[in-house]
């Protein structure tokens, strides 16, 4: 009777010590299944605020290199070049502001120095045991030391001056080109990553299901036998 009321096969140890045993571990593993399916979500939701960013970072650097197009031409003055410049120097303090500002739980994100060890890393615990991570690392996408896209109005290193002749302000083009190319290159990555843990999301859950399945059948009363 305590089967049938209770819906379980084994109450206490004495009813099926192996089969106890082994019904404690996969529970012990379907929890973990159910936590490090949430812990892939959370880094999906990590990996979009970094992307989410950067799509922020891609505008700028196509306006700065609008500039420089603009810069490059002779028709300008060099109070239209000084004007120009100081469009581009507002821009690089932005994209100083995004990546600075752009965080996930407290932890900076495009600075790359956030993670546990400040070197842009993060583990991701996306299995039930030791050792099933997946590590990503997020460059550092500030203007100077990052992108190389610094103005002399914001930064020591003087990458990027389009005010003073249409040589320098061409040359200002390939810069940014680079600099485009790099966060483009970033984003690709984070985009693989993160189809790489909506793929383990998929196998955790159905790993789950099945787990929970296996474990009902040895824990669970048959009310067809017990009946």
């Amino acid at each position: 009777m305590e089967k049938l009321s209770s819906g379980l096969r084994i109450n206490r140890a004495g009813d099926d010590a192996a089969g106890l045993s082994i019904s404690e571990k996969m529970r012990g593993q379907i929890r973990g299944l159910e936590q490090a399916s949430r812990n892939a979500q959370d880094g999906i939701s990590l990996i979009q605020t970094a992307e989410g960013a950067l799509n922020e970072t891609h505008a700028i650097l196509q306006r700065m290199r609008e500039l420089a197009v603009q810069a490059a031409n002779d028709t300008n003055t060099a109070e239209d070049r000084q004007a120009i410049q100081d469009e581009a120097n507002q821009l690089a303090k932005d994209l100083n502001r995004i990546a600075n500002n752009t965080e996930f739980n407290t932890q900076k994100l495009l600075t790359g120095t956030g993670g546990p060890n400040g070197d842009g890393s993060f583990a991701f615990q996306v299995g039930a045991n030791q050792d099933q991570t997946i590590t990503l690392t997020i460059a550092d996408m500030t203007a100077g030391t990052g992108l190389g896209v610094a103005t002399g109005d914001d930064e020591a290193a003087d990458a990027i001056d389009i005010s003073s002749d249409s040589a320098i302000a061409t040359a200002a083009i390939t810069t940014i080109n680079d600099a485009i190319k790099t966060v483009s290159a970033e984003r690709s990555k984070l985009g693989a990553y993160q189809n790489r843990l909506e793929y383990s999301i998929n196998n955790l859950n159905t790993s789950a299901e099945n787990l929970t399945a296996a474990e009902s059948r040895i824990r669970d009363v048959d009310y067809a036998l017990a009946a």
